[in-house]
């Protein structure tokens, strides 16, 4: 069944949220429906309203049920599959106009009255006509009911479409994907809305574009899909290579290659398509057989011979032919070269010159892709037919070829827009009818309508011995010489006057000078258009030469044999010409069309060059012209502009009247008729009809718009103040009834829990009391819980004031007696496991730190007195960068690579003045520096010891070993990172045992056999002097680790 699953109030918020609030916002988005528009005889106004609404990438408009679609050359995002839920089942103005929209009304309209319909889409080339046929079928795809038999069918129609495209559509200078030829595909519906099957008709094939191509286009998509994507060995098979430029028939536009078509995934898309549509693979091998055949024959060429005469120049060209299509290679050469006349009873072959062979070529090259296309049409119209006999209703889709003006218009341009011509009539003529009808149906009097009767034009061109077409056939079966100017010439004599029909010879002085001598103008409804005769009858004879039939008739090739049947009557009658065919194909199309209902989508492209955004007032006005929409406008509006059946209307604007709002008891037209004189409409602005009100003027339903987008704020808020005040108080009723309830079940089981609880705790503190008298007694039953109890609590204790770090030994909790082993293993335990956590969490560089810290900790651990205040400052890799050591002095020692440095205070051997200086401990040496300079080199080979106090003062003594009394003596310094700078020699210089710590005075030698003395003592300040003994004394205040050391 057509999806209706959509609950009601889901229904009205889609509703709500999802219309584009047309009338509204009007000025900003313009009007979704033409008919609304005040100015609707104005084109600019139409102009105008397509404008807003293409800025707002609003591509849709109606004219009542016409649905005008502008390219927008973008994806918009508007054809998902929420996009087919929101549209299926709605009325047709209920939602943003939409080419689904209109797809789904056609549909609905179908089942409801159980009749045919049809959907024209027209539009000029690159409008969008060929998409906008794929998503009305993608619609119909997925909205359509499912089965498995309904699917394969699905897939079909669907696949139809890449299929005709390959073989039918052409890149030309105005779109990339054209079709070249008209089609007109029904699809048919079972009585439950099912798609069980189509059926395809295909008129007027551009077969002159396979020979033939202008500047900057291409021949059919198949030629280049099947060079560039065929698999190597199909390719070899069909002695074809992979280069597009090696054949004459696809390289003549110069425009082989088209950035905007993958022609290698869409030959995937074409071979996986043939198999769905279930073509077998003898008729796949043979259709790729005659493509590269056509190929192959434009590529033969001809030469003459002595006496002029036609000879092909091409051996491996001829040999593929014959292979490809299964002819003898003799038979071929002949058939191309060769003419078969008829003289008395007797047949003669006359031999073509060069040019009547080349002409020959084409047109078999013409005829075999035409004929060829004709079966593919077939072949798939009987993968689509349905063979249930039963009744079906029918949609068809008609995508024609637009109105055509080009710099240069031939014969083509000529059979496309007497095409459009005819659609126009029918188009107008249905187009009165349909409104005729309703106007009768609701009982209103129908007004005459003034409007442009086309048939005038039609006549011109299609009328019997007078027309056009007619004019054109005699010439071209006349004998004699009948050329394109004759022709011309005949149609100045029978036209000539004719208000729509104009020339060179027959034009005043100033239409002359717009036209050539082989040019006629025609006078069409959308405009001018200027024809060029050079061409016409040789398109219109469209010849294919007797025995080049005979020729393709001894054929092998399935489907060539199949084209060209021996069961073709081969009379000396010259068939119909092109015109004339394609003038009675018209016939049986419009008499299809004339028995469904119509439908339209109007499209057109908003610039030339493709581009988003561009909107070319110029180019969109000449479309909105030619495609006859101003035409169809007035005639929507030729009485009323608005008509909604009376439950929409009403549904709608019923809160503008108190009577109405919010239910109308009565019928849905008296309350359309209470609202309307509430609103205070003036006779002449409306009508009732039996179903329906009409509202002649815009501004009477804008007028009541504004009333209702007004009054609905006011609605809205009072609705939510009713609602709002209903669900509170049904919220507090509810609450309180539960609340009651709940107070009363809580009273109950809390006192329930309340005696439990009681008469448990009696048993818990009698078990209690009695553990706690029995609980130094061994244990037994009377004291087995309290111990246990005990036991926890203590555990529970613990648990909460475990030791933070392994070095506090004061927080671990006291005991009870009957946990101390217990207590003292879970002890041992936890220190371990804080050692172990500790120890694998220290970095790399942290524990080499320690290590270091280790080393100063057993040199000064217990005998120097500032020892502790120094464990908690990290030591660092050096305390002078080498770019604060002066240049002269990196320069000499840098080969033995510094290892460490720090700044120191020096004092004098000779009475002690302190200098300031940098002491640098390389890989051998330990060096004191003054700047510049280096005043001392120490090696530690020659380092015999180093003599710090017990206090808390920063001085060293490094004593040297001196064996020259020309040698400098022991050195005494002063550094404020002492343990570091210490710590630091001791690894350098590799000696861990030299460094002494001495109580009182330190002897140092001056020089060999002069020795000098530094001594020790507390005070109440640190102070450095020379003492009266000539001695330096050295007085540091004591630390608080000492005084309590010594406490």
């Amino acid at each position: 069944m057509y999806m209706f699953s959509k609950s009601l109030e889901e229904r009205c918020n889609r509703i709500l949220r999802d219309m584009e609030g047309s009338l509204t916002a009007r000025d900003r988005v313009g009007i979704q429906d033409f008919v609304l528009l005040d100015a609707y005889t104005s084109e600019s106004a139409v102009l105008d309203n397509l404008r807003k609404r293409f800025n707002e990438n609003l591509i849709y408009t109606y004219i009542g049920t016409l649905l005008v679609s502008v390219n927008p050359y973008k994806e918009l995002g508007i054809y998902t599959k929420k996009q087919m839920d929101i549209y299926m089942g709605v009325n047709f103005f209920e939602l943003p106009p939409h080419i689904y929209a209109l797809a789904d009304n056609v549909y609905r309209t179908m089942l409801t009255e159980t009749n045919n319909h049809f959907i024209l889409i027209s539009g000029e080339s690159g409008a969008g006509k060929t998409e906008a046929s794929k998503k009305i079928l993608q619609f119909y795809a997925v909205s359509c009911p499912s089965t498995k038999l309904l699917d394969n069918v699905r897939d079909r129609l669907l696949l139809s479409n890449p299929v005709l495209e390959a073989f039918g559509n052409a890149k030309t200078l105005k779109n990339d994907n054209s079709s070249r030829f008209g089609k007109y595909m029904d699809i048919q519906f079972d009585h439950m809305g099912g798609a069980v099957g189509g059926h395809i008709l295909s008129y007027l094939l551009e077969k002159s574009r396979v020979v033939h191509q202008n500047h900057g286009e291409r021949s059919f998509h198949i030629f280049y899909q099947l060079v560039e994507g065929g698999e190597e060995d199909l390719l070899r098979w069909l002695g074809l290579e992979r280069n597009c430029q090696r054949y004459s028939y696809l390289v003549q536009g110069e425009c082989a290659k088209v950035s905007s078509v993958n022609d290698k995934s869409d030959w995937k898309t074409v071979r996986k398509a043939l198999s769905v549509i279930e073509f077998s693979e003898s008729n796949i091998e043979s259709l790729f057989a005659i493509i590269a055949s056509v190929l192959h024959l434009g590529n033969a060429t001809f030469v003459a011979d002595s006496q002029g005469y036609a000879t092909l120049n091409n051996s491996p060209e001829i040999h593929w032919l014959s292979k490809l299509l299964g002819i003898p290679a003799q038979v071929i050469q002949v058939g191309l070269t060769h003419r078969k006349i008829e003289a008395r009873s007797e047949e003669v072959l006359s031999p073509f010159t060069v040019d009547q062979a080349v002409y020959a070529k084409d047109a078999l090259a013409k005829a075999i892709y035409g004929r060829t296309f004709t079966w593919l049409v077939n072949e798939l119209n009987e993968s689509l037919a349905n063979k249930d006999s039963s009744r079906k209703t029918v949609i068809g889709l008609l995508d024609i070829y637009g109105f055509e003006v080009f710099s240069v218009n031939s014969f083509e341009q000529f059979c496309i827009n007497y095409c459009n011509e005819k659609l126009q009539q029918l188009f107008i003529q249905l187009t009165l009818k349909s409104e005729q009808e309703e106007y009768e149906m609701e009982g209103i009097e129908w007004e005459s309508v003034p409007y442009f009767n086309n048939k005038i034009i039609c006549d011109l061109v299609e009328e019997k011995f007078k027309g056009i077409i007619s004019v054109l056939d005699e010439e071209c079966l006349r004998p004699g010489e009948a050329t394109d100017m004759t022709f011309l010439e005949k149609l100045e004599e029978k036209m000539g006057g004719h208000p729509h029909f104009v020339t060179h010879k027959l034009a005043d002085q100033k239409t002359r000078k717009t036209l050539e001598r082989g040019d006629f103008r025609l006078l069409h409804y959308a405009g001018e258009v200027t024809y060029c005769v050079v061409g016409f009858l040789d398109k219109n004879n469209d010849l294919l030469y007797r025995n080049i039939k005979e020729v393709m008739r001894q054929s092998k090739n399935a489907i060539v044999k199949h084209c060209f049947p021996s069961t073709e009557p081969d009379s000396k009658k010259r068939p119909e010409t092109v015109a004339t065919q394609f003038k009675s194909s018209l016939v049986g199309l419009t008499e299809i069309l004339m028995s469904k209902e119509p439908w339209y989508v109007r499209c057109m492209k908003p610039n030339e060059g493709k581009q988003p955004g561009l909107f070319d007032d110029v180019l969109v006005r000449h479309q909105v012209k030619y495609l006859g929409l101003m035409e169809h406008l007035r005639v929507r509006r030729a009485g009323f502009a608005y008509r909604r059946r009376y439950e929409i209307f009403l549904q709608r604007y019923k809160p503008l009247c108190p009577d109405t709002w919010p239910n109308w008891k009565g019928t849905a037209a008296e309350g359309v008729e209470c609202l309307i004189k509430h609103l205070g409409y003036k006779p002449d602005e409306y009508k009732m009809g039996r179903t329906k009100i009409f509202i002649r003027h815009p501004r009477t339903l804008f007028a009541t718009e504004d009333a209702f987008e007004v009054c609905k704020h006011e609605l809205a808020t009072r609705i939510q103040a009713k609602y709002k005040g209903y669900r509170v108080k049904g919220d507090y009723m509810r609450q309180r009834q539960a609340a009651t309830k709940i107070e009363t079940c809580w009273r109950g089981m809390k006192a329930r829990r309340e005696r439990e609880k009681r008469a448990w705790a009696v048993k818990v503190i009698k078990r209690f009391i009695k553990g706690f008298m029995t609980r130094n007694q061994p244990a037994c039953v009377d004291n087995t819980e309290y111990l246990a109890f005990v036991r926890q609590n203590y555990l529970t204790r613990l648990k909460e004031n475990l030791p933070k770090t392994v070095l506090d030994k004061n927080t671990w909790l006291t005991p009870p007696p009957i946990m101390q082993e217990a207590s003292q293993m879970l002890r041992k335990l936890y220190t371990r496991h804080m050692v172990r956590r500790y120890v694998q969490g220290i970095m790399t560089e942290r524990k080499a730190q320690l290590q270091i810290k280790g080393l100063t900790s057993s040199i000064f651990k217990g005998t120097k007195e500032n020892y502790p205040h120094s464990v908690g400052i990290p030591f660092m890799d050096t305390r002078i960068s080498e770019e604060d050591i002066h240049i002269k002095v990196y320069q000499m020692i840098r080969q033995e690579r510094i290892k460490y440095s720090v700044p120191v205070v020096k004092y004098d051997r000779n009475g002690f003045r302190p200098r300031f200086r940098q002491l640098i401990y390389t890989g051998s040496a330990a060096y004191l520096v003054e700047e510049a300079k280096i005043k001392q080199r120490v090696e530690f080979n020659n380092l015999k010891g180093v003599s710090v106090s017990t206090l808390s003062d920063n001085f060293l003594i490094l004593h040297v070993q001196c064996e020259d009394i020309k040698q400098k003596g022991d050195l005494v310094l002063q550094c404020d990172y002492l343990f570091e700078a210490l710590t630091k020699l001791c690894l350098v210089a590799n000696k861990h045992n030299f460094i002494k710590v001495v109580q009182g005075s330190v002897k140092f030698d001056i020089q060999p056999g002069r020795e000098g003395f530094v001594d020790f003592k507390s005070g109440q300040e640190t102070m450095i002097y020379r003492a009266k003994n000539g001695h330096l004394m050295v007085e540091s205040t004591r630390t608080k680790s000492r005084a309590m050391i010594q406490n």
